[in-house]
């Protein structure tokens, strides 16, 4: 079944989510505003400190120190590892992981997708209740606090999950990710994109 022809349905995936409509924080910011809008405003957020301790910092694993045992750094690895798991619950995999091209080059087409004009991104618009596509996520009430950012969520994967009408044609790279519209493939599990 080809996907591309299905461009203008829209799959309603309430399991994911949804969110009712609000301003988009690009339109805010134009309006020249005097003061951030209150419901952008998080005074909890505002007092936290920030720790710079260095024994705080997160775990980082090189995983290709772990692709076969034997090797040279495969045990000190695997004890970085365990002690990931064991203390700190979670751990990065920063260095050496193999997709550092898939990941630089989202990141590029993701920032060519927000520095677009306004209105070439609301053609990505969410729709009320829906997660995927332009906006914000997960906004329940008039009321509730907001992040001052939009974003882009998009589904790849598994592509009888893609709703391609939320998949931007402009930047032209953006179908590129997983065989969209044609692109190369990538193994890219999930596509999003946040822009201030």
């Amino acid at each position: 079944m080809a996907m591309e022809d299905n461009t203008d349905e829209v799959i309603n995936r309430t399991e994911y989510g949804g969110s009712i409509p609000v301003d988009n924080v690009q339109a805010l910011a134009s309006k020249d505003l005097k003061d951030v809008p209150v419901r952008y405003i998080r005074p909890e957020i505002e007092s936290e400190e920030v720790l710079a301790d260095k024994s705080l910092q997160i775990p980082v694993i090189d995983i290709s120190r772990l692709a076969a045992s034997g090797q040279p750094g495969y045990n000190e690895e695997l004890a970085k590892l365990h002690i990931a798991c064991r203390d700190w619950g979670f751990f990065q995999v920063l260095v050496n992981h193999g997709i550092s091209e898939a990941i630089d080059a989202m990141k590029k087409v993701t920032e060519e997708f927000f520095k677009l004009p306004l209105d070439e991104k609301m053609k990505y618009a969410q729709l009320p209740n829906t997660i995927e596509g332009y906006g914000q996520a997960f906004v329940l009430s008039e009321e509730q606090k907001l992040d001052w950012g939009d974003m882009l969520f998009l589904i790849p994967l598994p592509v009888p999950l893609r709703n391609l009408r939320f998949w931007p044609q402009n930047p032209n790279s953006m179908g590129g990710f997983d065989g969209v519209r044609g692109g190369p493939p990538h193994k890219a599990h999930a596509f999003e994109g946040h822009a201030i």
